[in-house]
């Protein structure tokens, strides 16, 4: 046991669990007992905010734990991910202000609000709050694995005890308190959580890009070494264990797997909440605008993957890979100080996640089958208590699934919830889909994603243990998540022509094109201030 490194890290954990349960005062409305300032943060966030909160959001513990061992373990093709993060902000710079202008003029707290409410289908809503659900689950998942993953290489996971209580006590513990400061400040605390989140990671990755390589002689020897490792033949498979440059038989993969993630990485609920968390249409698009200098930072994060084989770290759960070089690499303080990073990563977006499933949950579940007339503090009530069940949710992927490629958990969350964005995107700018066809495109590409993922084998998992298969009809192997969609797409339009001409009825469309472009503007609103000034002026 490390015990400078874990006390370091309890110190930042501390620290941050007192600010999750201080954020329920931070901005704090008059009137609380809703939804909008549970679940959304009073839509109040500026620029400022609103950055650090997408920031904290999307960049989790996939990017700090999963990204570099998934290039760690198989090499170039890791590196999908720096892509897509590169494709998404110009996709969502077309659709995010339109979201959330229509949201904020109707009051929209999730995407199946606003697909009931263009559609006029609450069955078609129902499903992509269900997708939505589903989907978030592994991705909870993958932000347990990275906590576990630092708690093991600390010394505090258990090891390898047979006993999985006392194997799995400290992320329980870990879990018990996130847990209770979201339901106590909902995103207000992720939110504050995020300005330190953030700072840990950009202080872990800029030393560590500049003092291992130093350490390990240069970046010419670091990708040296991973080349001849990569050469070597992986007994499971009788082929070499990776590439240090992605070649002609990765191309599909590779492709479909960054064109698929940059689809689905909007889609996910946690991504729309922080969304409309945001005070203004003009505050969705300068963050459209700076997000991108996360994907540097996720660029120079891939680079450890090679660094950890380059540092001869030898671990059989690829997972533990980073932290493992951090803490062989780094002075003992330091190495609390990344474990912190690491943690904190995963904390605030589990957070964000948890609070936008009960969003889905109690806004087109509860209140739209099961309490049509519920108060805003019957919501309140039922989202803060939903968001406790899908975190123990998450927990069951964590203990059922295959941990040693934890990207996996991502990459099957995203074949679900890709299958929504016909619904929410193509809503946003036409309402020539029709109703019916979108529920059973959303079937076809929801049963196929789920089969096809279902029959994927890994060396240590029968089912379930990948993302990629072969493209039916090219051979190719690809992500299946885009194959779903197009299947998708393909079976919406078709059915939209026969149910057009059929003159099925379309439903009731709530909105009206100029609640597309509004913007309520930033007047009147508090300045968008940095937490400790913004918590002096109240």
């Amino acid at each position: 046991m490390n015990g400078i490194a874990l006390a370091v890290f309890i110190f930042f954990f501390i620290a941050v669990t007192v600010m999750g349960f201080m954020a329920a005062r931070w901005r704090k409305a008059d009137q609380s007992d809703n939804l909008d300032e549970w679940g959304l943060g009073g839509r109040s966030f500026g620029t400022w905010v609103t950055w650090f909160l997408l920031g904290g959001d999307l960049y989790t513990a996939y990017t700090f734990v999963a990204v570099p061992a998934a290039i760690y373990a198989a090499g170039a093709a890791g590196f999908f991910a720096v892509p897509y993060t590169i494709l998404v902000y110009p996709l969502i710079f077309t659709f995010l202000p339109r979201l959330w202008s229509v949201s904020h003029k109707h009051g929209y707290v999730t995407t199946s609000d606003f697909v009931r409410g263009r559609f006029g289908s609450k069955a078609l809503s129902l499903a992509v709050a269900l997708t939505g659900i589903l989907a978030t689950m592994p991705y909870i998942a993958l932000q347990l694995v990275g906590i576990q993953a630092v708690l093991d290489v600390l010394g505090v996971g258990g090891g390898e005890s047979t006993n999985w209580f006392i194997k799995d006590l400290p992320l329980l513990i870990a879990f018990g308190v996130l847990a209770a400061y979201t339901y106590s400040s909902g995103l207000r605390a992720p939110a504050l959580i995020a300005f330190v989140k953030d700072g840990l990671i950009y202080l872990v990755i800029a030393v560590a890009i500049i003092y291992i390589p130093i350490k390990l002689g240069g970046f010419e020897h670091i990708f040296h070494t991973a080349g001849d490792a990569f050469a070597q033949t992986n007994p499971a498979t009788g082929k070499p264990r990776g590439e240090l440059a992605s070649g002609p038989n990765a191309q599909w993969a590779y492709g479909t797997l960054a064109l698929g993630s940059a689809l689905a990485l909007f889609m996910y609920p946690h991504s729309i909440t922080a969304t409309l968390s945001s005070r203004s249409r003009n505050v969705i698009r300068r963050n459209t605008t700076i997000l991108p200098l996360y994907s540097l930072m996720l660029g120079f994060l891939a680079l450890l993957g090679f660094m950890a084989i380059a540092a001869g770290i030898k671990v059989e759960n690829g997972q533990l890979a980073i932290p493992q070089l951090f803490e062989n690499m780094f002075p003992d303080w330091f190495t609390g100080v990344a474990f912190a990073a690491i943690g904190i990563g995963a904390l605030v977006p589990a957070a964000i996640m948890s609070i936008a499933a009960a969003n889905l949950f109690t806004r087109n579940i509860y209140k739209d089958f099961l309490k049509p007339g519920a108060t805003p503090a019957q919501e309140h009530k039922v989202a803060k208590l939903v968001s406790l069940l899908v975190k123990v949710g998450a927990l069951a992927f964590v203990l059922t699934m295959d941990k040693t490629v934890a990207i996996n958990f991502q990459l099957l969350g995203g074949i679900w919830i890709l299958q929504t964005m016909p619904a929410l995107v193509g809503g946003l700018f036409t309402r020539w889909f029709h109703r019916w066809a979108l529920l059973a495109g959303w079937a076809v590409g929801m049963v196929y994603g789920t089969l096809a993922a279902y029959g994927v084998a890994s060396p240590t998992q029968k089912h379930f243990g990948g993302s990629n298969a072969a493209i039916p009809g090219i051979g190719e192997i690809g992500y299946i998540g885009l194959t779903a969609f197009v299947l998708n797409v393909l079976v919406t339009v078709v059915l939209t022509v026969v149910l057009r001409a059929a003159k099925a009825p379309a439903g009731i469309d709530e909105t009206s094109p100029e609640d597309y472009t509004a913007d309520v503007g930033d007047k009147g609103v508090q300045p968008d201030l940095p937490p400790a000034t913004a918590g002096a002026a109240h």
